[in-house]
């Protein structure tokens, strides 16, 4: 028989590819999704299926991390045989802007699901969506014994959530997982984040659409991985004997200034020339380096990451050239009133 899967997050980034796995791998998957008034699904189009198509195995259920009274109803409506717990709001510097809701959707929106689990369907395999922003200030590289010194609201709900996981595995047997997952970019990652941003302008500056990109910190350090890549590992994580912690990183070190030079790079032009420097864009209290080392993760998980660097990089500026160039010859259109 087949595994069934609970996605919170699934049109994001991360739920995406991990639906387009775990489908691939003949599980039926359920996708979490708040109810909008635009459709905001575009992530998952490749794999929607019709509801009235009797032999679907995607579903997909309204529902929201603040609704503690829902997320029971629904585990107990799906059964779940793991649930990967992807949601959250997400956006370090819109976290200071927004610390309640951060700490109610990150961090309480965590426990409220780990109940859920807890009273509709115990044996079910759990998976955090944990984040090296927990490290914060602390030096790197950084690995599963490396001490916490979160540094924005965001990280800080990230911690509950952290520690509500152990402690929901230690109190009660659950069979719960926390990835702490470095940053992961792709094509699909958000408009707003760092490296999208970077690689969406350079699209737009190469084709005469945009004048300049307007940046913030360009020396804060970081360990970018492909998104694709980091979901095998959090699937790995849920078919282990037990539950635990994993590190999974690239251990390979960028600056934002490396990121941006290479992306213009990609695309024949100067950075220099079009980059500039804007302070709303950096964060109340920074954190200056996060390098990861999943030693661990390849170790019991066989996991290692294959796509970083420059690679990743321009993997993202190459697509992002043709969905620019897609849209400039009208196969995308977007109707803005």
């Amino acid at each position: 028989m087949s595994k069934t899967a609970l996605i919170t997050g699934i049109t994001g980034q991360d739920g995406s590819y991990l639906a387009e796995l775990l489908l691939a791998k003949g599980y039926e998957v359920h996708g979490l999704v708040r109810r909008a008034s635009t459709f905001n699904t575009d992530r998952i189009d490749t794999i929607y299926q019709d509801p009235h198509d009797e032999q679907r195995r995607l579903f997909l259920h309204h529902g929201d991390l603040t609704d503690g009274t829902g997320l029971v109803n629904l585990v107990r409506e799906v059964q779940p045989d793991e649930v990967y717990h992807l949601a959250a709001q997400s956006h370090v510097k819109v976290s200071f802007e927004m610390p309640e809701y951060t700490g109610d959707t990150t961090g309480l929106g965590t426990i409220r699901l780990l109940e859920a689990i807890r009273l509709a369907k115990p044996e079910t395999r759990f998976y955090q969506a944990s984040s090296s922003e927990l490290f914060g200030s602390t030096p790197p590289p950084q690995n599963e014994q490396t001490p916490f010194h979160p540094r924005s609201p965001y990280s800080v709900a990230k911690l509950y959530g952290y520690w509500a996981v152990v402690n929901y595995r230690e109190a009660y047997g659950l069979h719960a997982t926390n990835g702490i997952l470095f940053n992961h970019e792709s094509p699909r990652r958000g408009e707003t984040f760092v490296t999208r941003k970077i690689t969406r302008a350079v699209a737009r500056i190469k084709l005469g659409l945009q004048d300049a990109l307007w940046l913030g910190n360009l020396d804060a350090v970081r360990d970018w991985g492909f998104a694709a890549e980091y979901v095998e590992g959090m699937w790995r994580m849920t078919q282990t004997g037990e539950g635990d912690d994993y590190v999974l990183a690239t251990g390979y070190a960028m600056t934002v200034r490396d990121f941006c030079a290479q992306a213009f790079r990609r695309a024949d032009l100067e950075w220099e020339r079009y980059v500039k420097h804007d302070e709303r864009y950096e964060r109340p209290s920074e954190v200056d380096a996060l390098i990861g080392d999943a030693s661990k993760a390849q170790r019991q998980l066989g996991w290692k990451a294959q796509t970083y660097g420059p690679a990743l990089v321009d993997l993202m500026v190459d697509a992002d050239l043709r969905a620019v160039e897609d849209e400039l010859a009208g196969k995308k259109i977007r109707i803005d009133r």
